[in-house]
């Protein structure tokens, strides 16, 4: 029994990890980083084998908030490095919010950002994240869709605000 299920754990590292190291790369920008979440995800994913019915969705969406806590990681510090930059030299306009679209679909709910992450950044089509998600179809598109929409607002706000 054991062999066996070696066997399959490593025939699914085989056939998903280039996927979702490279997904993870895309979200990351950086090679290392991405690696080690899909590796991190992977080792999630073997802790709880016997349990996991879909073990590519647990892959994706463990790697997507191993990925947002990333982007958290990554907030805070350039919070830090604002706050040491900002007590030596007095700014004339206060910061505007950075309007990069990684950190607006990092702001939106996960609800909204795991369909997100699964469609655009994974090319996954719906009928897939509706799957891997637990989620109807019908849930997926409105769920987008309200995405879209919450992205457009607050990336026109941010631009608006633009000197």
């Amino acid at each position: 029994m054991k062999r066996s299920r070696e066997k399959a754990a490593s025939e699914l590292f085989a056939a998903l990890y280039p996927r979702l190291a490279g997904w993870c790369r895309r979200l990351v920008d950086d090679d290392e980083t991405a690696h080690e979440i899909a590796s991190e995800a992977f080792t999630r994913l073997w802790a709880r084998w016997t349990s996991v019915t879909e073990p590519r969705g647990f892959l994706y969406v463990t790697a997507a908030n191993l990925v947002r806590d990333h982007w958290r990681k990554l907030e805070r510090e350039r919070r830090a490095m604002h706050r040491v930059t900002s007590e030596a030299a007095v700014r004339a306009h206060p910061e505007q919010a950075d309007p990069s679209v990684r950190l607006l679909v990092q702001s939106l709910p996960e609800r909204l950002r795991v369909p997100i992450l699964l469609h655009y950044y994974a090319d996954m089509p719906i009928r897939e994240v509706s799957a891997l998600t637990g989620r109807k179809e019908g849930t997926v598109k409105a769920d987008l869709h309200a995405a879209r929409e919450l992205l457009r607002v607050h990336l026109r706000r941010s631009l608006d605000h633009t000197p």
